[in-house]
């Protein structure tokens, strides 16, 4: 038996926004305002995985300020 499961490395606007617990527009705004990059591939516009994981990093709060 082998392991078929791939872990994607790019995924929709749409997929993003969901990861992030907001909405499809927003996640545009992020993305138009350079808060997090993307990648364009024909039409269609992909936000790596590992954006997504930065953008979380840098808005997580750690303790009280």
């Amino acid at each position: 038996m082998t392991d078929t499961t791939v872990k994607r490395e790019l995924v929709t606007v749409p997929e993003m926004a969901h990861r992030l617990g907001i909405g499809r527009s927003l996640g545009y705004e992020l993305i138009n305002k350079g808060e997090i990059a993307s990648v364009k591939i024909g039409k269609s516009r992909r936000v790596p995985c590992s954006e997504i994981d930065r953008y979380i990093a840098e808005h997580t709060q750690h303790g009280a300020a």
